[in-house]
């Protein structure tokens, strides 16, 4: 599966248009991570645990959107953007889309 976040497939022709394909995640920091970063936050730096915890949400939410594009029948994704909003105090949802498309 081809994943672009351009509209088009270097060397590939999209003949079809099959709709938004879609995969998000809801992570939650954990009390030890908490603990930890609040310290880091206080010092300044990176904060690392919190980096690590959106890396995997944005991964997971990609994979489920490859997953949902090979349902349609995709060859590829285009247009892929991503998104992350707060939904509960500590949760995050990440949310990965675009058009799933045929190639010729």
């Amino acid at each position: 599966m081809y994943i672009a976040n351009t509209e088009t497939v270097p060397d590939g022709e999209i003949v079809e248009v099959l709709g938004i394909a879609r995969g998000n995640t809801v992570e939650a920091k954990n009390v030890g991570k908490d603990i930890t970063q609040g310290i880091r936050n206080v010092f300044g730096g990176e904060l690392k645990g919190y980096s690590d915890l959106l890396t995997k949400a944005r991964d997971e939410a990609i994979t489920r959107m490859e997953a949902d594009a090979e349902e349609m029948g995709a060859d590829a994704v285009v247009n892929v953007r991503l998104e992350t909003s707060q939904i509960t105090d500590g949760g995050s949802e990440v949310m990965a889309y675009g058009t799933a498309v045929r190639l010729r």
